[in-house]
C-alpha cells in the first residue's frame, strides 16, 4: 500500500502539507484502479499476474456441504472464529456445543461448510460435521458388523432407546435377549454391546440387536461342545421344551432333540407320559450332525430291552396273546409284553378278502389272541396270524357253495359298486347293484337293504385261487322281462301313474291288465309326451293311460306316451273325413257319367 502511495504523490502537485492531505484523500475517494492498471507497463502486470497466480493456489477448493480442518483463531462471547485455510474466516455459533465449551485459541476441529454467501463469508457448523462423520461410523460398523457399545437413553414402546455416536437408534424388544425380556426399565442408564442390522437412509432411522451376539456366542459354545460329543455317552440334562413328537433337551446351553420313540421301550401316545418340563434326567447320545449341529438323545436305551426278558419257549406257532397298540394301513401293532410288539398284517387277520381296512377287524386295546408267524430274536421282530387259529373256509370250496346253489346271508357292509354278504364267518360274496332288481333301477345298495339284513343269493361265479365269489340276489327269481315283452309290446296301451317326476320327463308304473296289479318295473315318458288334450301336464301320482313307443329287453327300457294316444285318435278321425269326403266325390261324378251313357244308349236304340 505504501508503494501505490508513492506513486500518487508523485503524480499529485507539489502544495503545502496540508493541501497535500486534502489532496490524498480526494484522490483516495476519485481513484480509478482499472484506469490505474492500464497504465501500469507490461513487466509490473506480468509480476502482477504471477503474484495473484501464487495467492490463488494457496487457497483450497471450498465446497459447500463438504468437511474440511480448521483451527480456532479467536473465541468471543457468541462465536467461536475458526480458520480453514480459505480466504475468510469462519464462525460458528456458541449456541451450537451442547456440552461443555473446553476448546482453546489454535485448537483444531472438523468443521462443515454450510454456506458461504456473497462475500465470500463461510458459514461453519460443528454439529453438522459431527453428525455426519458419526453417521459414516454407524455406516461403516453396519457393513463391517462390527460390534459398539450404546447407551440406553430411555425406553419406547416396543423396546429401547440406545445411543452411538450420539445417534439415536431403536433396539426392539425381540433383539434385547433370547429370552422373553418383561422389564424394559432394568436396561436403561446402562451400556450394551450391539449389532447394527437395519439402516433406513431416507428415513435416518437405526435397528440394533443386542440379542445377535448373544446367539453368536451360544453358536460358538455349541460348535465347541457338539465337538467333543461322540455317540455312546451319558449326558444329564434338563426337559426345555416338550411338543408331541419329542422334547428339547438342555445340556447346558446346547439343546438336543429327544424323540418319542426314543423315551421308553412301550409304546406310547404323548411325551408328557414319561417326561415333564424342567425334570432332570441322564440321556445317552444317539447320534451327533457336527455339520448340522444336532444331537440326538435317548432315555429308553439306558434301560434293558424288554425282548430280554421275553419268554424263550416261544416259536412259531405258538399260541400268543397281546393288546393292541398301533394301528396302521396295512395292519397292526399288538403288545405281548411291555417294550415288545408283533405286527398283524391285515392279510392274516381274516380269511375273508372284504377287508378295506384295519378298523374292520381290531381297535386300540383290543385283546386277541393269535398264532406266532415268524420270530427274529437279533432283530428283535416278530409277526402273528389270526386267522390261521382256524381251519381255511375256502378248503373244498366248489362243493359247498356249487355255481347255481342258493344260500342266506348276512348284508355286512355297502360299496359303490354293491353289497357284501357274508356267507359264513371268512366267506364272503359280491353282490353287484345290477344284480338285486329285475326291474328297479338302484344308485346306491341302501335303497333296498340294510346293514345285517338277511338276503338269500344265488352263486353265480367262484374263483378259489382269488377267493372270489360273486353273487346275484334278482336270479332266485325268473327274468320277468321274458313275460314284459309279450305284454308291453310297441302300441300296446296301458294304465297307470306318474311316480317322480325330472325335468327331462316321468317315471311311470304301468298296470298289468292281466293280472290286475302294477308291475315293479318302471317305465319313463319323455316331458313332450305328458301334455294332455287340454295343454296341461300330468303331475305326480296322476293316474292316466299310456302307450309303449319303445321296449328294450336287454338294457331294460320302456318309453311310454301319453300324449300319443289323443293324438292318433284325432289323426284317424281326420282320416275317416278325408276317406268319406273323397267317396263323396266320386260317387256324384259316377252318377254324371251313368247318365251320359244312359243317354247315349236311348239314341243307340231309337
Amino acid at each position: 500500500m505504501s508503494n501505490q502511495t508513492e506513486e500518487i504523490k508523485k503524480e499529485a502537485p507539489h502544495s503545502s502539507e496540508n493541501n497535500e492531505n486534502i489532496g490524498l484523500k480526494h484522490q483516495r475517494k476519485s481513484f480509478d484502479w482499472t484506469k490505474y492498471e492500464t497504465h501500469l507497463n507490461s513487466e509490473q502486470q506480468e509480476e502482477r499476474n504471477k503474484f495473484e497466480k501464487i495467492y490463488a493456489e494457496t487457497l483450497p477448493k471450498i465446497q459447500e456441504l463438504e468437511i474440511y480442518q480448521g483451527t480456532i483463531t479467536h473465541i468471543t462471547e457468541k462465536n467461536l472464529i475458526v480458520d480453514i485455510g480459505f480466504k475468510a474466516e469462519g464462525a460458528i455459533p456458541i449456541s451450537e456445543f451442547r456440552e461443555n465449551l473446553n476448546f482453546e485459541v489454535g485448537e483444531k476441529m472438523e468443521v462443515m461448510v454450510v454456506k458461504m454467501d456473497y462475500k465470500g463469508q463461510c458459514i461453519l457448523s460443528y454439529q453438522k460435521a459431527k453428525t455426519m462423520r458419526n453417521w459414516e461410523r454407524i455406516n461403516e460398523a453396519h457393513e463391517k458388523g462390527e460390534v459398539i457399545l450404546g447407551y440406553v437413553a430411555a425406553r419406547t414402546k416396543g423396546g429401547l432407546i440406545i445411543e452411538i455416536f450420539d445417534i439415536e437408534c431403536f433396539l426392539p424388544g425381540s433383539h434385547i435377549n433370547v429370552k422373553p425380556v418383561r422389564d424394559y426399565d432394568t436396561y436403561v442408564g446402562k451400556t450394551m454391546e450391539v449389532k447394527v442390522v437395519k439402516i433406513n437412509k431416507k428415513t435416518k432411522n437405526v435397528v440394533v440387536s443386542h440379542k445377535i451376539l448373544i446367539e453368536r456366542d451360544i453358536e460358538e459354545q455349541r460348535k465347541e461342545m457338539i465337538s467333543k460329543l461322540d455317540k455312546g455317552q451319558v449326558l444329564e440334562g434338563k426337559i426345555k421344551n416338550i411338543l408331541p413328537y419329542g422334547a428339547f433337551v438342555d445340556l447346558g446351553g446346547v439343546d438336543a432333540l429327544l424323540h418319542i420313540t426314543d423315551m421308553s421301550w412301550p409304546h406310547i401316545n404323548h411325551p408328557t407320559e414319561v417326561v415333564q418340563l424342567e425334570q432332570e434326567l441322564k440321556f445317552v447320545v444317539l447320534g451327533v450332525d457336527k455339520d448340522k449341529n444336532r444331537i440326538q438323545l435317548g432315555l429308553k436305551q439306558l434301560q434293558p430291552h424288554p425282548w430280554n426278558s421275553l419268554d424263550k419257549n416261544l416259536k412259531v406257532g405258538s399260541k400268543i396273546k397281546g393288546k393292541v397298540s398301533v394301528l396302521a394301513d396295512y395292519g397292526a401293532f399288538v403288545e405281548i409284553i411291555p417294550g415288545v410288539e408283533a405286527l398283524l398284517h391285515i392279510s392274516e387277520m381274516s380269511w375273508s378278502y372284504d377287508l378295506s381296512s384295519t378298523q374292520d377287524f381290531v381297535q386300540i386295546g383290543d385283546e386277541i389272541e393269535a398264532v406266532l408267524l415268524t420270530i427274529d430274536r437279533q432283530e428283535r421282530k416278530m409277526s402273528l396270524s389270526v386267522k390261521q387259529l382256524t381251519p381255511d373256509p375256502w378248503i373244498d370250496i366248489q362243493n359247498k357253495y356249487p355255481i347255481g346253489s342258493k344260500h342266506v346271508g348276512i348284508v355286512r357292509k355297502f360299496t359303490n359298486f354293491g353289497i357284501s354278504l357274508e356267507l359264513e364267518k371268512g366267506i364272503s360274496g359280491i353282490i353287484y347293484a345290477n344284480d338285486l332288481s329285475w326291474g328297479k333301477k338302484i344308485k346306491h345298495p341302501s335303497e333296498f337293504c340294510n346293514i345285517n339284513d338277511k338276503l338269500e343269493a344265488i352263486i353265480l361265479a367262484l374263483d378259489p385261487q382269488t377267493r372270489r365269489l360273486n353273487l346275484g340276489h334278482k336270479q332266485i327269481t325268473e327274468n320277468p322281462w321274458e313275460k314284459y315283452e309279450k305284454i308291453y309290446y310297441v302300441g300296446s296301451v296301458h294304465n297307470g301313474f306318474i311316480v317322480n317326476l325330472f325335468d327331462k320327463g316321468a317315471s311311470v308304473k304301468l298296470l298289468n291288465d292281466q293280472i290286475g296289479y302294477y308291475q315293479e318295473i318302471e317305465a319313463f315318458a319323455p316331458l313332450r309326451f305328458l301334455e294332455k288334450k287340454d295343454g296341461s301336464t300330468l303331475k305326480k301320482e296322476e293316474k292316466s293311460t299310456f302307450k309303449v313307443i319303445e321296449f328294450n329287453k336287454e338294457t331294460k327300457k320302456i318309453v311310454v306316451s301319453h300324449t300319443s294316444i289323443y293324438r292318433e285318435k284325432d289323426q284317424k278321425k281326420e282320416k275317416t273325413r278325408v276317406k268319406n269326403r273323397k267317396f263323396e266325390r266320386s260317387t256324384l261324378g259316377d252318377i254324371a257319367g251313368l247318365a251320359k251313357l244312359k243317354e247315349q244308349i236311348e239314341k243307340e236304340k231309337k
